[in-house]
């Protein structure tokens, strides 16, 4: 999946992706950069990521930089 981060906060690993199909939500929660090459992400910054929704909620995983066919 991909989309464009909409906020982060460094200090907790938390924030929100704004997915390109449907403009849907995606959370990041504390610990989803883990075995990513990211330690911090931006605003704006486009990322391809995987969706983890057995919980019930959307929570991304697997952060990578750019854009997947592109």
């Amino acid at each position: 999946m991909q989309g464009v981060v909409k906020v982060y906060d460094p200090r907790t690993g938390i924030g929100i992706i704004v997915c390109d199909d449907g403009r849907s939500e995606v959370l990041l929660r504390a610990g989803s950069l883990h075995g990513s090459i990211f330690r911090t992400l931006r605003q704006g910054q486009r990322i391809v990521f995987d969706v983890d929704d057995s919980t019930g909620r959307a929570f991304a995983h697997t952060v990578r930089i750019g854009s997947d066919g592109y």
